[in-house]
Protein backbone atom coordinates (compact mmCIF):
# COMPACT_ATOMS: atom_id res chain seq x y z
CA UNK A 1 0.00 0.00 0.00
CA UNK A 2 1.50 3.22 -0.88
CA UNK A 3 2.23 5.98 1.38
CA UNK A 4 -0.08 8.56 1.08
CA UNK A 5 -0.08 10.41 4.29
CA UNK A 6 2.78 12.65 5.63
CA UNK A 7 2.43 13.37 9.59
CA UNK A 8 4.02 15.58 11.73
CA UNK A 9 3.85 14.83 15.33
CA UNK A 10 4.33 11.23 16.59
CA UNK A 11 2.73 11.74 19.92
CA UNK A 12 -0.31 10.03 21.39
CA UNK A 13 -3.13 11.99 20.32
CA UNK A 14 -2.17 11.68 16.76
CA UNK A 15 -1.58 7.54 17.35
CA UNK A 16 -4.74 6.90 19.01
CA UNK A 17 -6.88 9.23 16.64
CA UNK A 18 -5.28 9.81 12.98
CA UNK A 19 -3.22 6.93 12.72
CA UNK A 20 -5.76 4.48 14.70
CA UNK A 21 -8.03 5.72 12.04
CA UNK A 22 -6.26 4.95 8.64
CA UNK A 23 -5.80 1.64 10.20
CA UNK A 24 -9.35 0.68 10.47
CA UNK A 25 -10.56 2.46 7.39
CA UNK A 26 -7.46 -0.18 5.52
CA UNK A 27 -9.03 -2.70 7.20
CA UNK A 28 -12.29 -2.03 4.68
CA UNK A 29 -13.42 -3.03 1.64
CA UNK A 30 -13.04 -0.29 -0.80
CA UNK A 31 -12.35 2.16 1.97
CA UNK A 32 -8.46 2.34 2.28
CA UNK A 33 -6.00 5.46 2.24
CA UNK A 34 -3.08 4.36 2.14
CA UNK A 35 -0.33 3.95 4.62
CA UNK A 36 1.66 7.04 7.13
CA UNK A 37 4.86 8.70 7.64
CA UNK A 38 5.41 9.71 10.51
CA UNK A 39 7.85 12.37 11.50
CA UNK A 40 9.35 13.57 14.18
CA UNK A 41 11.02 16.85 14.77
CA UNK A 42 11.40 16.91 19.01
CA UNK A 43 13.89 14.08 19.92
CA UNK A 44 13.99 10.88 17.98
CA UNK A 45 13.10 8.66 20.88
CA UNK A 46 9.58 7.95 19.53
CA UNK A 47 10.25 7.34 15.78
CA UNK A 48 13.15 4.64 16.62
CA UNK A 49 10.46 2.97 18.93
CA UNK A 50 8.27 3.24 16.04
CA UNK A 51 10.39 1.68 13.55
CA UNK A 52 11.86 -1.08 16.31
CA UNK A 53 8.28 -2.21 15.86
CA UNK A 54 7.22 -1.85 12.79
CA UNK A 55 5.18 0.74 13.00
CA UNK A 56 2.81 -1.64 15.09
CA UNK A 57 1.38 -1.12 18.60
CA UNK A 58 -2.39 -1.60 20.00
CA UNK A 59 -4.35 0.83 20.64
CA UNK A 60 -6.89 0.05 24.60
CA UNK A 61 -10.24 1.59 23.51
CA UNK A 62 -11.58 2.14 26.93
CA UNK A 63 -14.84 4.13 28.44
CA UNK A 64 -18.59 3.79 28.73
CA UNK A 65 -21.06 4.17 26.21
CA UNK A 66 -24.48 4.72 26.77
CA UNK A 67 -23.99 2.93 30.05
CA UNK A 68 -22.45 0.59 28.86
CA UNK A 69 -18.34 0.03 29.68
CA UNK A 70 -15.84 -0.77 26.82
CA UNK A 71 -13.25 -1.95 27.14
CA UNK A 72 -11.79 -3.90 23.52
CA UNK A 73 -8.59 -3.69 21.89
CA UNK A 74 -7.93 -2.07 18.24
CA UNK A 75 -4.35 -2.97 16.07
CA UNK A 76 -3.13 -0.23 14.80
CA UNK A 77 -0.69 -1.18 11.42
CA UNK A 78 -0.62 2.39 9.20
CA UNK A 79 2.52 3.20 10.13
CA UNK A 80 5.13 2.04 7.34
CA UNK A 81 8.00 4.26 8.86
CA UNK A 82 8.56 7.08 11.21
CA UNK A 83 11.68 9.74 10.27
CA UNK A 84 13.65 12.21 12.62
CA UNK A 85 13.48 15.45 10.97
CA UNK A 86 16.87 16.45 12.37
CA UNK A 87 19.25 13.97 10.91
CA UNK A 88 17.06 12.77 7.95
CA UNK A 89 15.35 15.59 6.35
CA UNK A 90 16.12 14.67 3.13
CA UNK A 91 13.79 11.37 3.48
CA UNK A 92 11.19 13.56 4.53
CA UNK A 93 11.77 15.76 1.63
CA UNK A 94 11.42 12.37 -0.89
CA UNK A 95 8.15 11.90 0.46
CA UNK A 96 7.11 15.81 -0.39
CA UNK A 97 8.31 14.99 -3.91
CA UNK A 98 5.85 11.31 -4.29
CA UNK A 99 3.53 11.32 -6.37
CA UNK A 100 1.67 9.49 -4.04
CA UNK A 101 1.05 11.62 -1.71
CA UNK A 102 -2.28 13.04 -0.83
CA UNK A 103 -2.21 14.26 2.56
CA UNK A 104 -0.74 16.49 4.96
CA UNK A 105 -1.57 15.68 8.98
CA UNK A 106 -0.08 17.52 12.01
CA UNK A 107 -0.36 18.13 15.58
CA UNK A 108 2.37 20.38 16.64
CA UNK A 109 0.00 22.14 19.43
CA UNK A 110 -0.52 25.38 19.87
CA UNK A 111 3.54 26.09 20.25
CA UNK A 112 3.79 24.52 16.17
CA UNK A 113 1.83 27.68 15.35
CA UNK A 114 4.88 30.14 15.46
CA UNK A 115 7.55 31.48 13.18
CA UNK A 116 10.78 31.00 13.85
CA UNK A 117 13.32 33.98 13.15
CA UNK A 118 16.01 31.39 12.71
CA UNK A 119 13.94 30.40 9.39
CA UNK A 120 15.35 33.61 7.74
CA UNK A 121 16.61 32.13 4.70
CA UNK A 122 15.72 28.93 2.82
CA UNK A 123 17.67 26.02 4.42
CA UNK A 124 20.70 23.96 2.20
CA UNK A 125 19.34 21.11 0.77
CA UNK A 126 18.99 18.35 3.54
CA UNK A 127 19.19 20.59 6.40
CA UNK A 128 15.37 21.06 8.16
CA UNK A 129 13.68 24.44 9.15
CA UNK A 130 13.13 25.44 12.69
CA UNK A 131 9.87 25.87 13.05
CA UNK A 132 6.73 23.52 11.73
CA UNK A 133 5.47 25.92 9.33
CA UNK A 134 8.60 26.48 7.70
CA UNK A 135 9.17 22.14 7.62
CA UNK A 136 5.89 22.39 5.88
CA UNK A 137 7.01 25.28 3.01
CA UNK A 138 9.97 23.33 1.96
CA UNK A 139 8.25 20.17 1.77
CA UNK A 140 5.49 22.35 -0.08
CA UNK A 141 7.66 23.69 -2.41
CA UNK A 142 9.86 20.48 -3.49
CA UNK A 143 6.60 19.11 -4.44
CA UNK A 144 6.00 22.66 -6.57
CA UNK A 145 9.27 22.12 -7.66
CA UNK A 146 8.71 18.87 -8.95
CA UNK A 147 5.90 19.79 -11.15
CA UNK A 148 3.35 17.57 -8.78
CA UNK A 149 -0.06 19.07 -8.06
CA UNK A 150 -0.56 20.34 -4.60
CA UNK A 151 -1.83 18.31 -1.48
CA UNK A 152 -4.64 18.46 1.47
CA UNK A 153 -3.09 19.73 4.72
CA UNK A 154 -4.97 18.68 7.71
CA UNK A 155 -3.76 20.33 10.97
CA UNK A 156 -5.37 18.45 14.08
CA UNK A 157 -3.94 21.67 16.73
CA UNK A 158 -6.52 22.97 19.20
CA UNK A 159 -6.51 26.12 17.17
CA UNK A 160 -10.29 27.82 15.39
CA UNK A 161 -10.02 28.38 11.60
CA UNK A 162 -6.55 26.57 12.25
CA UNK A 163 -6.21 25.51 8.06
CA UNK A 164 -6.80 29.73 7.56
CA UNK A 165 -3.63 30.61 10.30
CA UNK A 166 -1.70 27.32 9.14
CA UNK A 167 -1.41 28.96 6.01
CA UNK A 168 -1.17 32.34 6.66
CA UNK A 169 1.94 31.59 8.56
CA UNK A 170 3.57 29.48 5.47
CA UNK A 171 2.56 32.36 3.03
CA UNK A 172 4.36 34.57 5.85
CA UNK A 173 7.58 32.64 6.13
CA UNK A 174 7.37 31.98 2.14
CA UNK A 175 7.45 35.63 1.72
CA UNK A 176 10.74 35.59 4.32
CA UNK A 177 12.32 32.94 1.38
CA UNK A 178 11.14 35.54 -0.90
CA UNK A 179 8.82 33.02 -2.64
CA UNK A 180 8.26 34.28 -5.89
CA UNK A 181 4.41 35.41 -6.93
CA UNK A 182 3.41 32.40 -8.63
CA UNK A 183 4.55 30.11 -6.22
CA UNK A 184 2.50 31.94 -3.56
CA UNK A 185 -0.74 31.74 -5.56
CA UNK A 186 -0.11 27.88 -5.93
CA UNK A 187 0.34 27.62 -2.17
CA UNK A 188 -3.11 29.34 -1.39
CA UNK A 189 -4.63 28.19 -4.74
CA UNK A 190 -3.95 24.55 -5.29
CA UNK A 191 -3.10 23.00 -1.66
CA UNK A 192 -6.31 23.12 -0.08
CA UNK A 193 -5.95 24.16 3.62
CA UNK A 194 -8.59 21.73 5.64
CA UNK A 195 -9.96 23.25 8.98
CA UNK A 196 -11.23 20.67 11.63
CA UNK A 197 -11.36 20.22 14.94
CA UNK A 198 -10.50 17.29 16.83
CA UNK A 199 -12.04 15.45 19.79
CA UNK A 200 -11.37 12.36 21.77
CA UNK A 201 -9.08 11.40 25.34
CA UNK A 202 -6.17 9.36 24.71
CA UNK A 203 -3.83 9.75 28.04
CA UNK A 204 -1.38 7.60 27.17
CA UNK A 205 -0.80 4.14 27.72
CA UNK A 206 -3.48 2.31 30.10
CA UNK A 207 -3.04 2.48 34.04
CA UNK A 208 -3.04 -1.55 33.88
CA UNK A 209 -3.65 -3.75 30.88
CA UNK A 210 -2.36 -7.58 29.79
CA UNK A 211 -0.55 -5.52 27.10
CA UNK A 212 1.57 -3.63 29.08
CA UNK A 213 4.06 -5.90 29.11
CA UNK A 214 4.23 -6.91 25.21
CA UNK A 215 3.87 -3.55 23.52
CA UNK A 216 5.91 -1.00 24.40
CA UNK A 217 3.50 1.32 22.09
CA UNK A 218 0.56 0.31 23.42
CA UNK A 219 -2.10 3.29 24.32
CA UNK A 220 -5.28 3.95 25.91
CA UNK A 221 -8.29 6.18 24.59
CA UNK A 222 -11.85 6.33 24.96
CA UNK A 223 -14.31 5.44 23.08
CA UNK A 224 -15.87 8.97 21.96
CA UNK A 225 -14.23 10.22 19.16
CA UNK A 226 -15.29 13.32 16.39
CA UNK A 227 -13.53 14.67 13.95
CA UNK A 228 -15.05 17.81 12.16
CA UNK A 229 -13.25 18.55 8.73
CA UNK A 230 -14.51 21.84 6.80
CA UNK A 231 -12.71 23.07 3.31
CA UNK A 232 -12.79 19.95 1.27
CA UNK A 233 -14.52 17.92 -0.86
CA UNK A 234 -13.89 14.51 -0.33
CA UNK A 235 -12.21 13.10 2.98
CA UNK A 236 -12.08 9.99 4.78
CA UNK A 237 -15.20 7.92 5.38
CA UNK A 238 -14.85 7.08 8.75
CA UNK A 239 -18.05 7.33 11.40
CA UNK A 240 -16.00 9.60 13.53
CA UNK A 241 -15.45 12.44 10.30
CA UNK A 242 -17.86 14.78 10.42
CA UNK A 243 -17.86 16.54 7.06
CA UNK A 244 -19.40 20.05 7.48
CA UNK A 245 -19.43 23.61 5.68
CA UNK A 246 -18.86 25.35 8.81
CA UNK A 247 -17.37 24.27 12.03
CA UNK A 248 -18.37 26.88 14.14
CA UNK A 249 -21.68 24.57 16.04
CA UNK A 250 -19.28 21.82 16.44
CA UNK A 251 -16.88 24.36 18.80
CA UNK A 252 -19.60 26.39 20.15
CA UNK A 253 -21.09 22.65 21.47
CA UNK A 254 -17.44 21.28 22.83
CA UNK A 255 -16.66 24.39 24.82
CA UNK A 256 -19.96 25.53 25.81
CA UNK A 257 -20.67 21.75 27.09
CA UNK A 258 -17.71 19.52 27.65
CA UNK A 259 -15.48 22.77 28.35
CA UNK A 260 -18.21 24.22 30.09
CA UNK A 261 -18.86 21.35 32.34
CA UNK A 262 -15.40 21.05 33.35
CA UNK A 263 -15.01 24.38 34.40
CA UNK A 264 -18.06 24.30 36.54
CA UNK A 265 -16.73 21.63 38.34
CA UNK A 266 -13.41 22.97 39.12
CA UNK A 267 -15.71 26.14 40.46
CA UNK A 268 -18.30 23.50 42.47
CA UNK A 269 -16.53 20.95 43.09
CA UNK A 270 -13.08 21.29 43.75
CA UNK A 271 -13.46 23.77 46.67
CA UNK A 272 -15.94 20.83 48.19
CA UNK A 273 -12.83 18.56 48.28
CA UNK A 274 -13.69 16.43 44.75
CA UNK A 275 -10.09 15.50 43.03
CA UNK A 276 -11.38 13.90 39.64
CA UNK A 277 -14.13 14.09 37.35
CA UNK A 278 -15.33 10.94 37.44
CA UNK A 279 -15.94 11.11 41.50
CA UNK A 280 -17.76 14.40 40.91
CA UNK A 281 -20.59 12.66 38.42
CA UNK A 282 -21.01 9.95 40.70
CA UNK A 283 -21.65 11.93 43.85
CA UNK A 284 -25.38 12.06 44.42
CA UNK A 285 -25.55 15.69 44.92
CA UNK A 286 -22.56 16.85 42.51
CA UNK A 287 -23.91 15.06 39.92
CA UNK A 288 -27.29 16.25 40.11
CA UNK A 289 -26.40 19.66 40.23
CA UNK A 290 -24.08 19.53 37.13
CA UNK A 291 -26.69 17.50 35.29
CA UNK A 292 -28.89 20.27 36.02
CA UNK A 293 -26.53 23.03 35.03
CA UNK A 294 -26.27 21.21 31.13
CA UNK A 295 -29.38 20.40 30.52
CA UNK A 296 -31.43 23.60 32.52
CA UNK A 297 -28.98 26.39 31.66
CA UNK A 298 -26.18 25.35 28.86
CA UNK A 299 -28.60 23.48 26.25
CA UNK A 300 -31.74 25.85 26.47
CA UNK A 301 -29.53 28.49 25.22
CA UNK A 302 -27.28 26.55 22.62
CA UNK A 303 -29.89 23.82 21.27
CA UNK A 304 -30.96 26.21 18.37
CA UNK A 305 -27.18 26.64 17.03
CA UNK A 306 -25.95 23.37 16.74
CA UNK A 307 -26.85 19.68 16.41
CA UNK A 308 -28.11 17.15 19.13
CA UNK A 309 -26.94 19.33 22.59
CA UNK A 310 -28.74 16.58 24.51
CA UNK A 311 -27.26 13.94 22.90
CA UNK A 312 -23.78 15.32 23.30
CA UNK A 313 -24.68 16.12 27.08
CA UNK A 314 -25.21 12.07 27.67
CA UNK A 315 -22.08 11.38 25.74
CA UNK A 316 -20.45 13.94 27.81
CA UNK A 317 -21.42 12.72 31.10
CA UNK A 318 -20.28 9.07 29.86
CA UNK A 319 -16.82 10.26 28.97
CA UNK A 320 -16.47 11.87 31.99
CA UNK A 321 -17.90 8.54 34.20
CA UNK A 322 -14.64 6.56 32.57
CA UNK A 323 -13.71 4.14 34.82
CA UNK A 324 -10.44 3.42 33.18
CA UNK A 325 -9.16 7.40 33.37
CA UNK A 326 -8.47 9.44 36.53
CA UNK A 327 -8.74 13.34 34.79
CA UNK A 328 -8.09 15.22 37.87
CA UNK A 329 -9.98 18.82 38.30
CA UNK A 330 -6.32 20.42 39.77
CA UNK A 331 -5.09 19.58 36.00
CA UNK A 332 -8.48 21.59 34.28
CA UNK A 333 -7.82 24.36 37.00
CA UNK A 334 -5.05 25.91 34.92
CA UNK A 335 -6.02 29.01 33.16
CA UNK A 336 -9.27 28.65 35.35
CA UNK A 337 -10.14 32.31 35.29
CA UNK A 338 -9.60 32.85 31.67
CA UNK A 339 -11.35 29.76 30.74
CA UNK A 340 -15.01 31.05 32.55
CA UNK A 341 -14.99 33.72 30.89
CA UNK A 342 -15.34 31.93 27.30
CA UNK A 343 -16.86 28.13 28.89
CA UNK A 344 -19.56 29.93 31.74
CA UNK A 345 -19.76 33.61 31.31
CA UNK A 346 -21.11 33.89 27.78
CA UNK A 347 -23.83 31.04 28.50
CA UNK A 348 -24.98 33.25 31.74
CA UNK A 349 -25.24 36.49 29.40
CA UNK A 350 -27.41 34.31 26.84
CA UNK A 351 -29.67 32.99 29.58
CA UNK A 352 -30.23 36.22 30.89
CA UNK A 353 -30.94 37.83 27.69
CA UNK A 354 -33.35 35.19 26.14
CA UNK A 355 -35.13 34.38 29.46
CA UNK A 356 -35.42 37.71 30.87
CA UNK A 357 -33.66 35.81 34.29
CA UNK A 358 -30.28 34.48 35.67
CA UNK A 359 -29.09 31.26 35.45
CA UNK A 360 -29.68 29.79 38.44
CA UNK A 361 -27.00 27.74 39.41
CA UNK A 362 -24.62 29.07 37.21
CA UNK A 363 -25.25 32.52 38.09
CA UNK A 364 -24.95 31.49 41.73
CA UNK A 365 -21.76 29.81 41.68
CA UNK A 366 -20.42 32.64 39.80
CA UNK A 367 -21.80 35.71 41.81
CA UNK A 368 -23.07 37.12 38.56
Amino acid sequence: MSETILQFGAGNFLRGFVDLFVAELNRGVGTGVGKVVVVQSMGRGQAELLNACGGEYHVAIQGVVEGRVVDEVVKVDSISRALHAGSQWSEVLKVGRSEALRWIVSNTTEAGFVLDDRDGARPVEGEAPHSFPAKLLEVLLVRYEAGLPGVGVVPCELIERNGERLRELVVEQAGRWGVEARVLEWLRESVCWVESLVDRIVPGPPMAHAMKGSDPLLLSAEPFAFWGVKGVGAFWEHPAVQLTGDLTPYYLRKVRILNGAHSALVAYALPRGFRTVRECVEDAEVGVWLRRVLEEEIVPVIADRVEDAEGFVRATLDRFRNPFFEHRLESIALNHEAKVKTRLVPTVREYRERFGKSAPLLSAMLGV
